[in-house]
């Protein structure tokens, strides 16, 4: 491997939006690294055991597609089955949940990358970054060790600023943060056949004994039934999970996997569910929020929630505000026709060049975040992000300053529906 490899863009974290930002940089013709620390790419449908994506869609009427949306349907299509669609949407707040097989989708998304040209670098992570006069120099950690590599543009796709932390370039840090998740399945019993009523009984006893938290089976008070109904699932709340760094993140896994243990213990111990099993868990613990860049723009929830469409918007975003707290829930569902929009200005920093965000880590405040941190907002910031990066390499502009119109029409030549086209 040469000392210093050179890259017009480097994608760092391959989850919903790097994915998107690789691939749409890459098909525009910019020579990109894709960097990943895990050993699939998918992020949270693949890795973090969310494969049910939300949502593509606001009341049956698609408002992102692009390439996170020709994925899903390339893995509907793999399968043989017929393309989803919006139709059977949530009447209470319009999201849709469009499931992909993830084993499916991870080697979808390989094949796409590999197709646009990306060097993908799995096992991988940034070491370091500096800001150098062609744009930054990297400090990547593999398992060979460490290497460097250049490139024009960076694109902090890692959902924790990653790359402009090690910059140096400021970040928010919220002393508030929602839990975590662990996502889990459970097998061995019938759902149906259970005395629900005695088992919240003898769970109320460890809970008043402290021995079980009531964050332990979700955002439901200490409730039973949903986690057991549902046979597991994204139910699980990881409270304090500080997964800023590698120690919280350290920490976090291990208090997951503990939680996990005990219920399991807990419920075979009770009638009906003696058989009870843990079949499979997420790789790993699913993070919800960690930190957000200072952007040039910021989104606040009266943003979100008026659908106020931002001057230099590039993609659409559709989800209720959804803040989960330590045993609860702030939900708050947009009015029918409110299609909030995501500026550009947010994913750029305040201070810096040649460097921007894309996926939860962007510029907001903690209400309109709750609702963009979802993964097909995710996706289509990231085909945003990539396209800007590669109008800023291939006119020799800085990020910042990539005229709006022909990153808009790049957009929407490549199948992404853009707020104003």
């Amino acid at each position: 491997m040469p000392e210093s490899e050179v890259f017009d863009i480097i994608v760092l974290g391959g989850g919903a939006a790097g994915i998107c930002a690789a691939i749409q940089a890459g098909r525009l013709g910019a020579r990109v690294m894709l960097v990943e620390k895990q050993s699939q790419l998918g992020g949270t449908t693949t890795t973090g055991g969310i494969n049910g994506i939300q949502t593509f869609f606001a009341y049956g009427q698609q408002v992102i597609a692009g390439i996170g949306w020709e994925l899903v349907c390339r893995t509907y299509q793999a399968l043989g089955l017929p393309g989803p669609d919006g139709r059977l949407f949530e009447p209470a707040c319009g999201r849709t949940t469009t499931e992909v097989n993830p084993a499916v989708y991870a080697a979808i998304v390989d094949a796409a990358v590999i197709e646009a040209g990306v060097e993908l670098r799995l096992h991988t992570m940034l070491g370091a970054i500096r800001s150098v006069a062609k744009g930054w120099s990297l400090t990547l950690c593999g398992k060979e060790g460490l290497y460097e590599a250049t490139a024009g543009v960076v694109i902090d796709c890692s959902g924790d600023a990653n790359a402009f932390s090690l910059a140096g370039l400021p970040v928010i840090r919220p002393t508030e943060r929602q839990p975590g998740t662990l996502v889990l399945r459970l097998t061995g019993y019938d759902a149906r056949a259970i005395d629900y009523s005695a088992i919240q009984e003898s769970f109320d006893r460890e809970l008043a004994a402290g021995r079980f938290r009531s964050s332990d089976t979700g955002w439901f008070k200490g409730g039973i039934k949903p986690l057991l109904e549902s046979y597991g699932g994204n139910r699980i709340h990881v409270i304090n999970a500080n997964a800023m760094d590698s120690r919280g993140r350290t920490q976090a896994e291990l208090e997951s996997r503990r939680i996990m243990l005990q219920l399991m213990q807990f419920f075979r111990a009770q009638p009906g569910l003696e058989k009870l099993v843990v079949s499979w868990f997420a790789p790993e613990c699913g993070v919800r929020e960690t930190v957000q860049i200072e952007g040039r723009s910021s989104i606040t929830c009266d943003d979100y929630m008026s659908g106020r469409l931002w001057p230099d918007a590039v993609c659409y975003s559709f989800y209720p505000i959804d803040v989960h707290t330590d045993d609860g829930l702030d939900f708050r569902p947009l009015t029918k026709g409110t299609l909030p929009t995501i500026p550009l200005g947010a994913m750029l920093p305040r201070q810096g060049r040649q460097i921007l965000a894309a996926g939860r880590c962007i510029a907001g405040d903690r209400l309109a975040f709750s609702a963009y941190r979802i993964q097909a907002s995710c996706m289509a910031m990231g085909q945003a992000a990539g396209a800007a990066a590669a109008l800023a390499v291939s006119s020799k502009t800085d990020v910042a300053d990539v005229d709006l119109t022909a990153l808009r029409k790049a957009l929407a030549s490549h199948g992404a529906i853009v707020p104003g086209i």
